[in-house]
């Protein structure tokens, strides 16, 4: 294997199996990432990769807005 192909290597994928695009985040809610990087994923550097797995936590908060689910169409209910 060449160099550059270990260099590579060694920051694995954060892919967990669970690929399911978020409608309005436009990110993966398994890995975070976007569709651009999960294709690009094998294509980009040491360090390009490095800094999406450091971006990826900031995302999280991304999929963690509600749009209300009960209780927001409960208190449309009552407005009514």
């Amino acid at each position: 294997m060449g160099r550059i192909a270990q260099k590579q290597r060694k920051i694995a994928s954060p892919c967990v199996q669970i690929c399911l695009i978020h409608p309005s985040a436009r990110i993966c809610t398994g890995c975070h990432r976007t569709i651009e990087e999960i294709a690009d994923w094998t294509k980009m550097s040491a360090k390009q990769r490095k800094k999406v797995m450091q971006d990826l936590p900031n995302r999280t908060k991304l999929l963690q807005q509600r749009r209300g689910g009960r209780s927001k169409r409960m208190q449309s209910r009552n407005r009514q």
